[in-house]
């Protein structure tokens, strides 16, 4: 398994991290891929297949105390921060001048 956290747009929104297997991973995160924006994971995946993966990923929400590690990043209604992860590695994030984040 491998734990995806979720940062959503809302105020209220609490950043949960959720398990997902190997192939539900590899549906939102394409290869070498740790930062998805959830725009782009529908437009590449087939409806269904992604509906049914969902259902199974949010019902394994980890408490963050449980969690080891995080293998990916799931973005929702944030498109503004696309521009920080051109190549969506996080290890890979820049500034807004281009200059590497770390």
């Amino acid at each position: 398994m491998k734990n995806i956290q979720v940062i959503d747009g809302a105020d209220n929104f609490v950043y949960d991290i959720f398990a997902a297997t190997e192939e539900e991973f590899a549906l939102i995160f394409p290869e070498g891929q740790d930062v998805a924006f959830i725009d782009e994971v529908i437009t590449h995946g087939s409806e269904r297949e992604l509906d049914e993966a969902f259902t199974r990923i949010w019902k394994r929400r980890i408490p963050k105390r449980d969690a080891m590690g995080i293998h990916g990043i799931l973005f929702y209604e944030l498109a503004p921060k696309k521009q920080y992860y051109p190549t969506r590695r996080d290890e890979e994030a820049i500034n807004p001048d281009g200059t590497r984040l770390r």
